[in-house]
């Protein structure tokens, strides 16, 4: 007999309480079709309207009713094996070979590891797919995909590169050194520059809580912009006592500028918190600012040792593994998510987002902004760096360019050596006369201009271009009258290149080609090469020839001996070819 309509409104309540129990899809489809069975002839329509399901599904359960099909299937399943829609690999056999084939066009990596990805996306798959005549959906694709090997991963920064020898054993003397510090009482800490960030509207990774439809608006480009700056933000982190100290700077990253956050950083909290420490224990990368390497870090160190009576000792990460310094993951990630999000409009901001850094492990940060200049390019002399290394730098016997302590207290630097006079030369106008130069000074304003102009012509086609900036006003290598004079001796005198070598004190390589460079010049002044006649190759000859001339000539060395190898040669110029 036919349902009223009140009757239907009666079991779709019910169906909807019994709906909440949580049956399983098996059992909700056996339920209704007990309830079919029990209304009779037209109940299947009834219970499926009032169910709000189809009446495939209630017939489906009367039938398995009156089949007596009621075993027990395998726990998670409503289905028997087999059940289902059909995948579409397997309605259509040629769908994975063709993804295949896709796949095996786009994959990259070593086909000799199991370290392979796909170049295209889902959706580029299923477009591919499309046009090959294979209706297949992205999910479908996804799920191929899983099934041949692949994952959605992102990247992982595990790969350490070329591992020095020596990575291990300078882990451990590290942990070593910490552990030795921290049960003495001593003050440890990790210290390191964090990346340079820009000032003003720009755009910084990650989302933060706000009114729904007012983002933080900033630039669509991150140009640098002059007028606002940058900031170079600098960190000492208290391993013991789990604290940070940034020093925010304006000007550049230098070692000056690293050593003065350490300064700061006792000033402020370190003699504080470790008032009786007469030691401190600096950990650091290999490279940068703090680098081991760098002059100028361990010049600045021994004043700062000066100044604060501590005994400093510096552990140097090995290359390439600055990522296990502790101030990385233990206070430079916490500033990154404080900022997050977050434009640096100025620099009070970011100092301010600094200090706000703080975990639910204890972590608490200090900030402070150095206004102060820190030019680039300080050179720190040999004199110098010779004297830390004798008298001041205390170096471990293991990997002593990593380890190594600055005392407090440095010895008074030893006096310089006074300079050696330098040795008499030769006096050029005599030797020039020698040679029949008459007045060298004429001959010298002839050629000058000719000579610089033949040269910029030679270095404008070496370079394929004009000049792009001036000409340096340094001293040349050898003086243009020496090279004047010496051409002139060896184009008359016919002096072999070895015994101007002795006389003008620079390698005779050198004479010879600004020599062959200079002689068409001098060639159009009536100096030209003579075949015969007069020919010197030894000092006594070239004495001798100046006597008889009625010339007085002064010679370095101040012998006469007859082989200019047994004369006193003065120290060579260790320089090279003339432009």
């Amino acid at each position: 007999m036919p349902v009223s309509e009140g009757t239907e409104a009666g079991l779709a309540a019910k169906f909807t309480a019994v709906r909440r129990l949580g049956l399983s899809e098996r059992q909700w489809r056996q339920y209704l079709g007990i309830e079919a069975r029990a209304l009779g002839y037209g109940g299947i329509a009834a219970i499926a309207r009032a169910a709000g399901v189809s009446e495939t599904m209630v017939a489906a359960g009367v039938s398995e009713l009156e089949s007596g099909e009621l075993e027990e299937l395998p726990p998670g399943r409503s289905r028997r094996q087999g059940g289902g829609r059909k995948r579409l690999e397997d309605k259509d056999p040629g769908l994975g070979p063709a993804l295949k084939g896709l796949l095996e066009e786009s994959t990259r990596g070593d086909p000799m590891s199991e370290i392979t990805w796909c170049s295209l996306s889902l959706r580029d798959l299923e477009r591919q797919l499309a046009r090959l005549g294979f209706g297949c959906g992205k999910d479908a694709v996804a799920r191929m995909l899983r099934a041949d090997g692949y994952s959605l991963q992102g990247m992982s920064r595990t790969i350490e590169g070329r591992q020095h020898p020596d990575r291990d054993a300078q882990f451990r003397r590290i942990n070593a050194m910490i552990a030795q510090f921290r049960g003495a009482g001593d003050p440890a800490v990790s210290v390191d520059g964090k990346k340079k960030e820009q000032l003003g509207p720009f755009h910084r990774a990650g989302r933060s809580w706000r009114p729904g439809g007012s983002p933080v608006r900033v630039r669509d480009h991150d140009f640098p912009d002059e007028e606002l700056g940058k900031i170079t933000p600098y960190g000492v982190y208290d391993i013991a006592a789990n604290r940070g100290f940034v020093s925010v700077g304006t000007s550049r990253d230098t070692a000056a500028f690293a050593v003065n956050a350490l300064r700061l950083w006792w000033q402020r909290e370190g003699a504080q918190r470790y008032p009786g420490a007469r030691r401190l224990l600096v950990t650091c990368d290999a490279g940068g600012s703090n680098g081991y390497r760098c002059r100028l870090w361990k010049d600045q160190l021994a004043v700062l040792a000066a100044e604060t009576g501590l005994q400093i000792t510096v552990c140097h990460f090995p290359p390439g593994t600055s990522k296990w310094n502790k101030i990385e993951h233990r206070l430079f990630c916490h500033i990154t998510r404080t900022w997050r999000a977050r434009p640096l409009m100025t620099k009070e901001d970011a100092v301010a987002g600094i200090a706000a850094t703080v975990t639910s492990q204890g972590l608490k940060c200090t900030a402070v902004l150095d206004d102060a200049d820190y030019p680039d390019g300080v050179k720190i002399s040999d004199e110098r760096m010779s004297y830390l290394e004798n008298r001041i730098l205390d170096r471990q016997d293991t990997r002593g360019e990593w380890n190594y302590a600055v005392p407090p207290v440095p010895r008074p630097a030893p006096e310089p050596e006074p300079a050696p006079p330098p040795a008499p030369g030769a006096d050029l106008a005599a030797l020039a006369a020698v040679a029949g130069v008459a007045d060298l000074p004429a001959l010298l304003a002839a050629v000058t201009v000719p000579f610089a102009a033949a040269r910029e012509q030679r270095l404008h086609l070496d370079r394929g271009r004009g000049r792009r900036k001036a000409s340096g006003g340094g001293p040349r290598r050898l003086p243009f009258e020496a090279i004047v004079t010496a051409a002139a001796c060896h184009l008359r005198l016919r002096m072999p290149y070895r015994l101007l070598s002795d006389i003008l004190g620079v390698h005779e390589s050198t004479i010879s080609l600004a020599a062959s460079r200079i002689a068409p010049l001098l060639a159009q002044h009536g100096i030209t090469r003579h075949r015969g006649g007069t020919r010197i190759s030894t000092l006594a000859q070239l004495r001798e020839h100046a006597i008889a001339a009625g010339i007085t000539l002064t010679l370095p060395g101040g012998t006469g001996h007859d082989h200019p190898g047994t004369a006193t040669r003065p120290k060579l110029i260790k320089d090279g070819p003339i432009e």
